[in-house]
């Protein structure tokens, strides 16, 4: 006997359907998920798609996956390629040849070589500013002793006015014959408000520029939508070169939520001379042949006219998914173990994986006083939360917790070890810039660098108070939640 249609009972039908397609999900989610994954994101993961597989296994879909475009590892690929030819080319002595440094310090700088990180080159300058419109004005006032060519990479670039002055010397210095070459992020220009006044400002001076990471389905661009390239970077001439935190745009951002807290960002940014700019052009060229098919030819045209003016030693390290083995987490935790006496930490969004909490727990083991300097507020709740839930662990380890009081937040990204080597540049220490964001780091090699950032230091206190364990302890249930579920949240990669 033949059932017709009529004859099934539909809700029992769909009901079975549904059961048979949630499981068959989580059958295939354990063959998958763990698959060359952390094994904390991997159970995140398995946990949000065995809860919820349907929804679980969409937002896999879209954010599951740290893999670029192949056509894009394949650019990546070749243009690593070309700056490591460019980079082992020892002439001229730019590249420092094994002078004693710091213990460990050396086995450090030859990991992150062959982790993808530049040369440590020697013979370099670098004076720091933590005043956000000074920054802007000085990086203003360089511009416009451009003679050849400006390159210029903000994961967030904004017309408005603050950054007016650097938008004038750019269009200042174009209308004279410097070419002027600009990079921003895409989904930051999309979040962030003044974007077709931003790209209006840059037509109209005449500069070549591009989006990083554009996600545009219909014009057959797109992988996953929170890759970024968050670097912050300027280069003029190939002689002088900026590169920090700090983005190119008010230090509200232009919220209104933020103006409404009266929210302000407290930055970093680091003016550098000396073959080091060289590395920042690489990475620069690096971004640019991505983005525009264009190969620059900078580093091969007359690569090492470049003078010697100041007596520190620096390191780029370029990180990312374009990189294998997350370079800037390794370089990190590599550093952090050489300390013999002191390590300071500045990062606004301190989600650390369990190789840096196992590097602190070390460091204070064996009696090296740790220091992390973190912002009062969040400006980001679930980023805010997961951070706080280490608060209790790294309290009991021994690290001293500063708080940099509102209404700013401490967005500032670096770290020292005892009382040479320093590392500065655009990476938080969590798990997004380790694994998912396009990053530009700097290891300094320099008593002098390190007490400056050492008054650096002494201003975050000054302006911060401290965080106790007695204090953190009476934290209400309500937090202690928010906080745990932030946490498990943020190992979704």
């Amino acid at each position: 006997m033949m059932l017709s249609w009529a004859d099934i009972n539909w809700p029992v039908a769909w009901t079975f359907a549904v059961l048979v397609i949630d499981n068959l999900i989580r059958i295939a989610a354990l063959f998958i998920v763990p698959r060359n994954r952390r094994p904390t994101s991997g159970m995140a993961w398995l946990m949000a798609i065995f809860f919820l597989p349907v929804p679980g296994l969409l937002l896999f879909l879209i954010i599951g996956s740290k893999r670029l475009p192949k056509k894009r590892e394949q650019k990546q690929e070749a243009i690593n390629h070309f700056v490591k030819q460019i980079a082992d080319r020892e002439e001229g002595g730019l590249v420092w040849e094994g002078e004693p440094l710091q213990p460990g310090l050396e086995n450090v700088v030859k990991l992150g070589r062959t982790l993808g990180a530049q040369p440590m080159m020697q013979g370099n300058t670098a004076s720091i500013s933590i005043d956000y419109e000074e920054s802007i004005a000085h990086m203003a006032a360089a511009i416009r002793e451009a003679q050849a060519y400006v390159h210029v990479e903000f994961y967030i670039l904004v017309f408005d006015d603050t950054s007016s002055d650097v938008f004038a010397a750019l269009r200042e210095v174009s209308a004279r014959g410097v070419k002027v070459r600009v990079l921003t992020d895409h989904i930051s220009a999309v979040r962030n408000p003044g974007m077709k006044r931003t790209a209006d400002a840059l037509d109209e001076m005449g500069a070549d520029w591009a989006y990083m990471l554009p996600v545009r389905p219909w014009r057959g661009e797109y992988q996953r939508p929170d890759l970024r390239n968050h670097r912050k970077l300027i280069v003029i001439d190939g002689k002088v070169g900026f590169m920090g935190s700090q983005n190119l745009v008010d230090s509200s951002y232009n919220k209104p939520s933020n103006r409404r807290r009266g929210l302000h960002w407290k930055d970093l940014m680091v003016r550098v001379e000396g073959p080091i700019v060289l590395g920042l052009e690489a990475v620069f060229q690096g971004d640019w042949y991505l983005e525009t098919d264009e190969y620059l030819t900078h580093l091969t045209d007359n690569p090492l006219e470049l003078q010697m003016p100041g007596n520190l030693e620096c390191q780029i390290v370029p990180s990312g998914p374009g990189y294998a083995g997350e370079n800037n987490l390794q370089v990190f935790v590599a550093l952090m173990y050489t300390a013999q006496r002191r390590i300071s930490i500045t990062s606004p969004y301190f989600v650390p994986d369990g190789s840096i909490m196992n590097a602190v727990r070390a460091a204070t083991g064996r009696g090296v006083q740790v220091e992390l300097f973190v912002s009062e507020i969040g400006d980001q709740a679930v980023v805010y939360h997961a951070q706080r839930s280490y608060y209790e662990e790294l309290l009991r380890a021994g690290v001293r917790i500063w708080m940099f009081k509102a209404p700013y937040i401490l967005h500032s990204k670096h770290f020292t070890v005892d009382d040479a080597v320093a590392v500065v540049g655009s990476s938080n220490m969590d798990q997004r810039s380790f694994g998912l964001n396009m990053e530009i780091s700097m290891v300094v090699h320099g008593t002098s660098f390190v007490r400056d950032l050492d008054e650096v230091n002494d201003y975050y206190r000054a302006n911060a108070r401290e965080l106790t364990l007695e204090e953190w302890q009476r934290q209400p249930l309500r937090s202690q939640l928010l906080d745990g579920l932030a946490r498990l949240t943020s190992a979704l990669q």
